[in-house]
């Protein structure tokens, strides 16, 4: 059930004290045990970063460049999509095929005008990296209908163990149409084989209509999506409204209730639904109030940092800072702040060199290097 009455003090507290689990206090150490190392500045909004097997490494940049980076030295990409670049969207995440040193395949992600409809939707590419070039690009998938609206484009993509590609896509703005409806796109979480083709044990391939691609719903905007190191299971975060952004475990075919289930309340103070909690429909594993407007993800395994080791890192754009999350149990029991004051954290990956780097928009990359003792 919906109101578009302004939210009452009373069913604000309920809506803040009840649930999976409520926000806890989020400490700042009176002094750091770490160093932060510029790696490359220069950069305007830069979405996403991945590692190269030759020390270099891919970062997109939203505006639509895409950038090699090594040994101090910038080379841009060819033959790179064209992109939708307006409000939020833009060239967004980039990833490596599980077997890239073999295939050379890279996976991108980005908004784009393609369709028959005006507007731009989220669309998923394969190509090959040649060089300095992209080659053989395929587009393996592309959320319909386009829309005019600029905002919740998603994305995020992993591999799982198995080799499937998950990917996100925001519900693109129209909350009340798209999140709960599985024969529309937005507000998914979708599962493809690495060259676009259905796997046959999706949970709605073989429903009329439905886009079975999807592999959960109900979602919002998850731009934070990870592969848990011990589970295997896909983690996920996504932004809520004011409060109420989550983490969230994806569950084959399950419905994680957004905009019928929320902790969060509309920017103007009035209520989307009076209801956190619904039978049928996932709770988050934890949720932020106030938001902190979350992106990237990453799990530290890395020896580098012993006393970190397990811990959950999400950047936020609001409050503009890197966040550590100890959970156990799957609850959060400890928030930290990193990097307090560097700027929009986009991005967060740990490199394979066992480091820490993050993206920081207005500024570029910069890795945390822990004191020596």
């Amino acid at each position: 059930m919906r109101n578009t009455h302004v939210l009452p003090l009373l069913l604000l507290i309920s809506l803040i004290a009840c649930g999976q689990q409520k926000d806890t206090t989020i400490h700042e150490p009176e002094t750091a045990s770490y160093t932060v190392e510029t790696v490359l500045d220069g950069l305007s909004v830069p979405w996403s970063m991945a590692f190269l097997p030759d020390g270099g490494m891919l970062i997109t940049e939203r505006s639509g460049e895409l950038i090699r980076f090594r040994d101090g030295k910038k080379t841009a990409i060819t033959n790179v999509p064209e992109v939708y670049a307006r409000g939020q969207g833009g060239l967004l995440d980039i990833i490596l095929h599980p077997d890239f040193e073999n295939n050379r395949q890279v996976y991108l992600s980005y908004s784009t005008t393609e369709g028959k409809e005006n507007g731009a939707h989220t669309a998923i590419m394969r190509a090959t990296l040649e060089g300095n070039s992209l080659t053989d690009k395929k587009v393996l998938y592309k959320g319909t209908p386009n829309t005019r609206k600029s905002h919740h484009f998603g994305s995020r993509m992993v591999f799982d163990r198995d080799g499937h590609l998950y990917f996100s896509i925001g519900e693109r703005g129209d909350h009340d149409i798209n999140p709960q409806d599985i024969t529309r796109d937005g507000g998914k979480i979708y599962r493809i084989y690495d060259d676009g083709r259905i796997p046959e044990d999706n949970p709605f391939r073989n429903i009329p209509e439905a886009k079975s691609a999807i592999y959960s719903y109900g979602h919002r905007n998850p731009q934070g999506m990870v592969i848990h190191p011990q589970t295997g299971r896909v983690w996920v975060h996504e932004h809520g409204p004011r409060g109420g952004d989550e983490i969230n475990i994806i569950k084959k075919g399950a419905n994680y209730g957004w905009p019928e289930i929320t902790y969060g309340i509309d920017y103007d103070g009035t209520v989307i639904s009076d209801e956190t909690a619904r039978e049928g429909m996932e709770q988050p594993l934890y949720y932020w109030v106030p938001s902190i407007a979350p992106s990237g993800m990453a799990f530290i395994t890395s020896d580098i940092y012993p006393d970190w080791k397990g811990n959950l890192l999400a950047g936020s754009l609001a409050f503009q800072y890197l966040e550590r999350l100890v959970i156990e149990d799957n609850k959060v029991t400890y928030r930290e702040k990193l990097l307090p004051g560097t700027g929009r954290v986009r991005d967060v990956r740990q490199g394979p060199d066992g480091y820490i780097y993050a993206a920081i928009e207005g500024k570029g990359i910069v890795k945390i290097v822990p004191s020596r003792s």
